[in-house]
């Protein structure tokens, strides 16, 4: 479903995420601003004015356009980032930050910072991004997992007795196991987040199919803060081969890591979706659009045909808003749990 829509968010978001990673490095160079009294708001013409739902064939891509003004953002949103580390004071308040940057998601890996993810939204936009990797996500799969073992991914990422979170279970907390009836007698039934509450707990047929739909995942507490829920629509692109693909907020993963993906959503990426051993650790783009949804599960080509209108309307939206916005980095507590 490579779509001429999908190609331009992701080489508009190309930059953001070369400048992202360059920030990392210690010898990387800084980039450098916009002047704050620079405009680069640029007219796209009358062609991509007029409302998008009434027009029979999509509208007109303006690339060349569409990056003079993200150029201005994706810098400033790096340096924001940069600044707000800064020990001097001076220097974080010396330069303007970008509008765009919403939190900084702190990564961590047994209980210890890795890294941070600038999770940002353009000005005039609903939709928020943000760059990872992708940890492949195999729960809703009705062979998923197996008391022995020996399903699509590891026992131990379903939880352990008693905390059992990518499984579905009784009002004691015992998983189900699948019946002759089901689809993969003796195997548990996993369970995702998104679910149609229309079927019993216990039929796998309730829960979103890995292997079949391609979804992302979210840590709970970043999404509510951004008001996306279960059910909401997003797109994922792969910056090292090109290929895209529209998806659907899934599943809910822990509140200290982003950028997981089921194991269709990796497969239309060209990533290896093994969930066991697949995934990759950096270079995928994630466009989430808060609201979209209407909280139950929808089929691939449902998915296809509401994130291609959803992705549209994103593009014409950011090219009226334009770039020359000046704002601060908003008061945010990012990812620390709740009580």
């Amino acid at each position: 479903m490579q779509s001429r829509a999908i190609f331009f968010a992701a080489v508009i978001l190309l930059g953001f995420i070369d400048l992202a990673w360059g920030q990392q490095s210690p010898t990387a160079a800084t980039p450098a601003l916009a002047s704050p009294s620079q405009d680069c708001i640029v007219g796209l013409g009358p062609s991509r004015a007029g409302g998008l739902a009434t027009d029979p064939a999509p509208m007109p891509l303006h690339l060349d356009q569409d990056l003079k003004i993200l150029t201005q953002e994706q810098a400033q949103l790096v340096q924001c980032i940069l600044n707000a580390d800064a020990p001097d004071p001076a220097q974080n308040s010396a330069r303007a930050c970008s509008r765009s940057l919403l939190l900084k998601f702190e990564m961590r890996h047994d209980g210890e910072p890795e890294r941070d993810i600038a999770i940002g939204r353009l000005p005039g936009s609903s939709g928020f991004f943000y760059e990872s990797g992708m940890t492949i996500d195999a729960d809703g799969a009705p062979n998923a997992y197996h008391p022995d073992n020996i399903g699509l991914d590891d026992i131990a990422n379903a939880g352990s007795p008693g905390v059992w979170e990518g499984l579905a279970k009784d009002a004691d907390g015992k998983p189900f196991i699948q019946g002759p009836h089901d689809p993969f007698p003796g195997y548990y039934v996993s369970a995702t987040a998104l679910a149609d509450r229309s079927k019993p707990v216990n039929d796998p047929a309730r829960y979103v199919d890995a292997s079949r739909i391609p979804y992302v995942v979210l840590p709970g507490g970043m999404a509510r803060q951004l008001g996306a829920r279960p059910g909401d629509f997003a797109a994922a692109f792969n910056q090292r081969n090109g290929k895209s693909s529209f998806a659907i907020f899934g599943d809910v993963g822990p509140f200290d890591r982003i950028g997981e993906g089921s194991m269709a959503l990796a497969e239309s990426l060209g990533v290896r979706s093994d969930a066991r051993d697949g995934g990759t650790r950096r270079g995928i783009l994630y466009l989430v659009f808060p609201g979209s949804g209407s909280g139950g599960p929808r089929s691939t080509e449902e998915i296809n045909g509401e994130g291609q209108k959803l992705l549209l309307d994103w593009e014409a939206s950011i090219s009226r808003e334009g770039c020359a916005i000046q704002g601060s980095i908003p008061e945010t507590q990012g990812n620390r749990p709740s009580n």
